[in-house]
């Protein structure tokens, strides 16, 4: 079992998440998921404990976990609170790790963050358009935006990579162009709607046309939407806003000095 609780045994929304999970996939009754409608996933139904092992461990490309989160909401949002529990349960390894990023530097809202990334992936969870692409992300949007709230106006780090979707090195000095594209989103450089159109075409396998039919636009105006936002971050970095807590931290502290 993944290990989600925060040091020295202190109970927080995210720990007491995990409890309600350990209850509900306990022996002799767990809780089991259909995985047979899900492509790439085993042809059989399974514990969400042990879902919950597979997604963590293994690599799957973005159609499988776009079909395994719209299942699992659909069962939130149909099924009832025992799966709202169960799929809040299969998200906590990643919320716990990006509550934590959040957290850094910021202990004594530590507390405050836990419960509003756990509050912020619920509102996803139930509200979120459930069509691809990259409904995961969209969940990991919504529980980071929700953390970043409590800590806004001190220095947090960027958006974890999507756990599920593969990943890849990051490069000096901003890292990863989804981890740059978060910072651009908390600090306001561009909206979270552009980054993820932006991470979506560049970096993931969205399309502009798919994504401008399922909005109702045009294609041209959502390139063009995108060449604004990649314009604005391309700005951003050349001032150099969008560089590390510490560089910022140098730059404020020279700015007040002159």
């Amino acid at each position: 079992m993944a290990n989600t609780a925060r040091p020295s045994g202190t109970t927080t929304a995210l720990t007491i998440a995990e409890m309600a999970f350990e209850l509900l996939t306990c022996e002799p009754a767990p809780l089991v998921f259909d995985a047979r409608p899900v492509p790439g996933l085993p042809d059989r139904t399974m514990p969400l404990n042990e879902l919950r092992k597979l997604v963590l461990f293994e690599r799957y490309d973005s159609d499988t976990t776009d079909a395994l989160w719209r299942q699992l909401a659909h069962h939130a949002r149909d099924w009832g609170p025992a799966w709202v529990v169960g799929a809040i349960g299969v998200a906590l390894p990643a919320l716990t790790h990006l509550a934590a990023k959040v957290s850094r530097g910021n202990a004594r809202h530590a507390d405050d963050v836990d419960s509003e990334v756990l509050a912020g992936f619920l509102h996803g969870l139930r509200t979120a358009d459930l069509e691809p692409p990259r409904l995961w992300l969209r969940l990991c949007w919504a529980a980071w935006r929700a953390g970043v709230s409590v800590v806004k106006g001190t220095d947090t780090e960027e958006l974890p990579l999507d756990l599920t979707s593969g990943s890849r090195l990051p490069s000096l000095p901003y890292g990863h162009p989804d981890l740059l594209l978060g910072r651009a989103a908390a600090a306001g450089v561009i909206s979270a709607e552009a980054a993820e159109l932006i991470s979506a075409t560049r970096f993931g396998d969205g399309l502009i046309e798919q994504l401008a039919a399922e909005q109702g636009v045009t294609a041209s105006s959502l390139r063009m939407r995108r060449r604004r936002a990649e314009r604005a971050v391309a700005a951003a970095v050349q001032r150099g806003d969008l560089a590390g807590p510490a560089r910022a931290t140098a730059r404020r502290t020279t700015a007040m000095a002159a």
